[in-house]
C-alpha cells in the first residue's frame, strides 16, 4: 500500500474492503485490541488463538520491514476477553505516512471495539527510571511531522476535531495499577515522546525531550493512539523502559540492546497484562 492513498475516497474503500474481508473470516468481534511491541510478542503465546493470518494475506495492509515485528494479525482470547492481537506494527521511519501505518487500527475499529492496549520499547529520559521498568504511558507528545487524522474526515469514524485531553484512560491506568501492586510490581507513570527515527537520539535531542516533558521517547504508538481516540476507544498505554541516557553522561545505545532489554521484561508484562484483562 503506497501513500497515493491519500486520494480520500480510495482510503476509505480499501479500508471498508479490508474490513468486509476480516469480518467475513474471523469468528467474532473483538472486544479488546491489543499492539505487541518490539520484544514484547509473549502475550500471542498467552493467547487461545482462534485465528491468525500474516500481514501480507490481508488485502490492502502495509508490508512490515522491522525483523523484530513478526507481522501477523491473531484473534483469540485471553483471561476469557476476545482480543485481537497485532504481533508487529508499522512505523513512520519505514516510509510510512501516519494514515498507512494506522490502516490495520483503523480497520480494527469498525469491529466497534472498547478498549485499546499498547506497547511498546521506550528510551529513559526520566534519571529515576532504570532498565526493564514498566511505564504507564499517562500523556504523549507527538513529534511524527504528521496526523493520521490529516485530510477527510470521515463522520462514522469519529469527529473532526477529536478531543486528546484524556487520551489514555485513567481508569484503566488506576487498575493496572492495582494489579501491579497486587503482584508486587512496582508500575511508573510518564509521559510518551514520540520521534521519527530510525536514528536514536544525540545528547542535546535527549536534554531537548527531556526540557519538554517527556519521561521516555520512541518511535511508535503515538499515530495509533490518535486514531484509537478518534474513534471512541478507551486507551491503556505501557512502554518497557528499555535504556535510560543521561544527557550528561551518554552511553551509546544500541538497538539489539533496546529489544534484549524489552525481552528480559516480557514474561514480567505478559503476566500483568493477562491479569489486567481479568479485571475488565
Amino acid at each position: 500500500m503506497q501513500d497515493q492513498l491519500y486520494n480520500q475516497d480510495d482510503y476509505y474503500q480499501k479500508v471498508k474492503e479490508t474490513f468486509e474481508f476480516l469480518k467475513a473470516s474471523v469468528p467474532f468481534s473483538p472486544e479488546i485490541i491489543i499492539t505487541l511491541g518490539t520484544g514484547l510478542s509473549g502475550l500471542a503465546e498467552a493467547c487461545e488463538k482462534a485465528w491468525v493470518i500474516p500481514y501480507e494475506k490481508i488485502p490492502n495492509f502495509p508490508k512490515s520491514t522491522v525483523e523484530t515485528h513478526t507481522g501477523e494479525l491473531i484473534f483469540g482470547k485471553i483471561s476469557g476477553k476476545r482480543v485481537a492481537l497485532f504481533r508487529g506494527r508499522f512505523h513512520y521511519y519505514e516510509g510510512y505516512s501516519a494514515k498507512i501505518l494506522t490502516f490495520p487500527l483503523r480497520v480494527l475499529t469498525l469491529f466497534k471495539p472498547e478498549i485499546y492496549l499498547v506497547s511498546n520499547a521506550a528510551g529513559g529520559l526520566n534519571l529515576s527510571f532504570k532498565s526493564g521498568d514498566l511505564m504507564l504511558i499517562k500523556d504523549h507528545i507527538n513529534l511524527i511531522p504528521d496526523n493520521p487524522l490529516r485530510g477527510t474526515n470521515f463522520e462514522e469514524w469519529g469527529p473532526r476535531f477529536p478531543d486528546m485531553s484524556r487520551a489514555y484512560d485513567e481508569e484503566l491506568r488506576e487498575r493496572f495499577k492495582k494489579v501491579a501492586a497486587s503482584l508486587g510490581e512496582e508500575v511508573k507513570e510518564g509521559v510518551y515522546v514520540a520521534v521519527p527515527g530510525p536514528s536514536l537520539e544525540t545528547p542535546a535531542e535527549t536534554r531537548f525531550l527531556r526540557l519538554i516533558g517527556a519521561d521516555a521517547v520512541g518511535m511508535s504508538t503515538v499515530p495509533e493512539v490518535i486514531v484509537a481516540v478518534h474513534a471512541g476507544l478507551r486507551v491503556c498505554g505501557i512502554s518497557v523502559i528499555a535504556n535510560v541516557n543521561d544527557p550528561d553522561n551518554f552511553q551509546p545505545i544500541l538497538f539489539e540492546e533496546v529489544v534484549k532489554a524489552s525481552q528480559k521484561a516480557e514474561k514480567r508484562l505478559t503476566t500483568l497484562v493477562v491479569e489486567f484483562l481479568k479485571t475488565l
